[in-house]
């Protein structure tokens, strides 16, 4: 009996190191993995490799392409608020026609009604102002008195006429705008006499007067009174109102007063034009 009580006791006190290793070493490899679990819970996951950029040259012809389209766009802008702004026509081009009636002196011989066309340019400045250069064919059929005094059975007179003005515009609404104009007057008068049967040298009369030809308030001795052909400076002034048509064209009726004069001989007329201008 005693001797089994001391090699329990031997037996014991050799296991019991072996054992408290064995229990440290339990211990220990319980704690690793507490201790490591919270580590890995506050790591961040794993995050996917980075992508590598694309190469530099790529980048560059989109950023030029980026660059011109913004400088296009950018120019199209500053041609769209300069159209805007600039709500009318630089060059503006009109023709007409109408009828004329005489004035003072030219009402004596001259006979209403006469026909008369023309053209014309005008350069605008702004929307309110611009110059206008004309040109007209003005017919001056002579009267059944004044073909008495010439003695003469027909004839044909006529005026080509130039003219320069500054052109005053005003807007009234979308499609009607109204202008006047004043200017100064190139006039060349010329008409023939199909015959006539007054004698050469004789004093003229109100009518040869007024034609032109006399010389020294007589008829010329050679005949030369059958035609007439003269140069006169003056001036115009009238107006008008235009209605636009579509964006292109307009429509305009016009009234005007001429006035010219040479050698104490002067023409006058009024005219009553239509006409279109673009």
């Amino acid at each position: 009996m005693i001797r089994k009580l001391v090699m329990g006791l031997v037996l014991a006190t050799l296991a019991g190191p072996r054992i408290q290793a064995q229990q440290s070493q339990t211990q220990q490899d319980q704690t690793q993995p507490n201790q490591a679990q919270p580590q890995d819970s506050n790591r961040p996951s794993a995050a996917p490799p980075p992508q590598a950029p694309p190469p530099v040259a790529s980048q560059t012809p989109a950023s030029q392409e980026s660059s011109s389209s913004q400088e296009t766009s950018d120019e199209e802008l500053g041609r769209r608020r300069k159209a805007k702004v600039h709500d009318y026509k630089n060059w503006v081009y009109n023709v007409d026609a109408g009828a004329n009636l005489g004035r003072d002196t030219t009402k004596t011989f001259v006979k209403g009604g006469g026909g008369l066309g023309g053209a014309g340019v005008a350069r605008n400045f702004n929307k309110y102002f611009g110059f206008r250069l004309d040109f007209q064919f003005v017919n001056l059929p002579l009267r059944s008195s004044a073909l008495q005094l010439a003695q003469a059975p027909s004839a044909s007179s006529h005026v080509y006429a130039f003219t320069l003005d500054p052109m005053i515009s005003i807007p009234v609404t979308k499609l009607y705008t109204g202008y006047f104009l004043i200017g100064p007057g190139y006039y060349h008068r010329s008409g023939k006499l199909d015959s006539s049967t007054a004698i050469p040298g004789s004093a003229c009369n109100a009518f040869y007067r007024w034609w032109g030809p006399c010389f020294n308030s007589s008829l010329p001795q050679k005949g030369k009174f059958l035609s007439e052909s003269q140069d006169e400076f003056g001036y115009n002034f009238g107006g008008g109102v235009a209605r636009r048509v579509n964006k292109k064209y307009e429509v305009f009726a016009e009234y005007r007063q001429q006035h010219g004069t040479g050698d104490k001989i002067t023409t006058d007329w009024r005219s009553v034009t239509l006409g279109l201008r673009w």
